[in-house]
């Protein structure tokens, strides 16, 4: 690519950035010139993906934190505010699924999905969004799912809890737009990740399982996180700058049936 990068002196802070769509998305805002802050709860999974950043000639550094800790959460935004003198751009990416229908979902398992899947959404914008709010303007970008648009079986409070996402996603659209804060949300369909490795080492069978997963999109396939992170960038980059209160879907047409 010729010519400025497109987050050139820009900050981005990513959450579930150890792995799976939060990393391929760190490593492309570091690739189009991003100061990029890596949190995850798994610190030595953070530390490893920024060191390869930096490594790559990239700039970046990795916290730990719980996304639904708001002690955690107040003190990440602030260090990277404090660090880099701005926040321009918030991911919110961290989440977990549980494999379950409603009422085979315990109270503890939905109490945490909900925690991390929603609550973190919530908890990240609430200490980014006085910052942006300073500066003038920023981006917020949240990580839904096709699961908070459409039913998808044995995934009740993944489901409700991604629903919830988009609509604050929504809501914060609304409530800021006039402070030039636009806040849209991604809709990835199944997403080749360690959290789907983790499902199918579950099965009995896993090779038939994801032959499952995989025929459920039209497209034949899974998706990427590298294509989950090439929309997060048109989504915050200028390309994107009409667009707030947004749902884009990612899902190899599983939707468009």
């Amino acid at each position: 690519m010729t010519g400025r990068r497109r987050f050139e002196g820009q900050v981005v802070l990513v959450t579930g950035a150890a792995s799976g769509i939060g990393e391929a998305m760190s490593i492309a805002f570091a690739r189009e010139g991003a100061s990029v802050v890596v949190i995850d709860r798994d610190a030595p999974g953070a530390a490893r993906v920024a060191a390869g950043i930096v490594a790559g000639g990239g700039l970046a550094s990795g916290a730990s934190a719980d996304v639904s800790s708001a002690d955690d959460m107040r003190r990440v935004i602030d260090e990277a505010v404090s660090r880099h003198g701005r926040l321009d751009v918030l991911c919110n990416n961290a989440g977990i699924g549980v494999a379950a229908t409603c009422h085979e979902t315990s109270e503890a398992e939905w109490d945490l999905t909900m925690a991390i899947d929603l609550k973190g959404v919530f908890l990240g914008c609430k200490f980014a969004i006085p910052h942006m709010l300073r500066q003038g303007k920023g981006v917020i970008c949240n990580t839904s799912s096709v699961a908070g648009q459409v039913g998808v079986a044995n995934r009740a409070a993944y489901c409700a809890a991604k629903a919830g996402v988009l609509g604050l996603t929504k809501s914060i659209a609304i409530d800021y737009a006039a402070h030039q804060i636009r806040c849209n949300a991604l809709l990835p369909g199944t997403v080749d990740s360690p959290w789907i490795g983790k499902i199918l080492a579950q099965q009995s069978d896993p090779i038939a399982e994801r032959g499952r997963m995989e025929a459920r999109q039209p497209i034949g396939r899974m998706g990427r996180p590298e294509e989950v992170a090439a929309a997060a960038l048109f989504l915050c980059a200028d390309e994107g700058s009409f667009m707030t209160g947004t749902g884009l879907v990612i899902d190899g047409g599983l939707t468009a049936r």
